[in-house]
């Protein structure tokens, strides 16, 4: 029979893998919006980030009990201590998929997709759907080569961040009255790239929790 922290442990395990699926459709679901301009579904991706924070709050919540009640050793502290930390960040990915769907809900219906080509919108938004996939399997799994993948895949968010600046000149010439619109565009290139550093730092925190408990396990084995 499993000792009370190793059970809470395991639920505050599913509750943060359920968070990081949450997160991972709301930017899937944002890729669904400009695929299909479905103004419905931009609605339900700020609605659902309601249920997002409450989510948090409530991780947040189980972490300061098991602290309290069960004053946990080692491994089992460092993963909640992790926890509080990627919850936080999957909060503040939700926080940008919300403020796109937004944007999505007022203007997808009008706006020239050619800006969202060059700003290469949707492809930033798969490469950050794949690198919350993967952060949810590799703490599924507790696997560290995936969880190490992150860093390669943020670095295409990184280059297309970085020629945003002549794109956004480029289309402000060309494209003289959408000048809000790329502007707008433009900053949310940077919010995704912001997405990008969040979803590497819960993979730091993956890879740090994990190699803690396969040390942890190996001390034991030569003892």
């Amino acid at each position: 029979m499993a000792a009370p922290v190793e059970s809470e442990i395991h639920a505050l395990k599913e509750n943060l893998l359920d968070m990081i699926g949450m997160v991972e459709q709301q930017l899937s679901r944002c890729q669904e919006v400009i695929q299909k301009k479905d103004v419905e579904l931009a609605d339900k991706i700020i609605e659902k980030e309601k249920r997002i924070n409450a989510q948090e709050l409530a991780i947040d919540k189980d972490c300061e009990n098991i602290i309290a009640l069960h004053n946990p050793m080692a491994t089992d502290l460092s993963f909640v201590l992790a926890t509080i930390k990627i919850s936080n960040d999957l909060e503040r990915i939700a926080d940008n998929a919300a403020s796109l769907a937004k944007f999505l809900k007022k203007q997808i219906k009008d706006i020239n997709t050619q800006l969202l080509v060059q700003f290469d919108i949707e492809k930033m938004l798969e490469v950050c759907v794949v690198m919350l996939k993967d952060m949810h399997e590799a703490l599924k799994k507790e696997d560290t080569r995936l969880a190490r993948k992150v860093f390669s895949k943020d670095e295409t968010l990184n280059v297309i961040n970085k020629r945003s600046v002549k794109t956004a000149t480029a289309l402000l010439k060309e494209f003289p009255d959408d000048h809000a619109t790329i502007l707008r565009l433009f900053s949310i290139v940077r919010n995704l790239e912001r997405v990008g550093d969040l979803t590497k730092n819960i993979g730091e925190e993956i890879v740090f929790h994990i190699e803690a408990r396969i040390l942890k396990h190996q001390k034991k084995s030569d003892s």
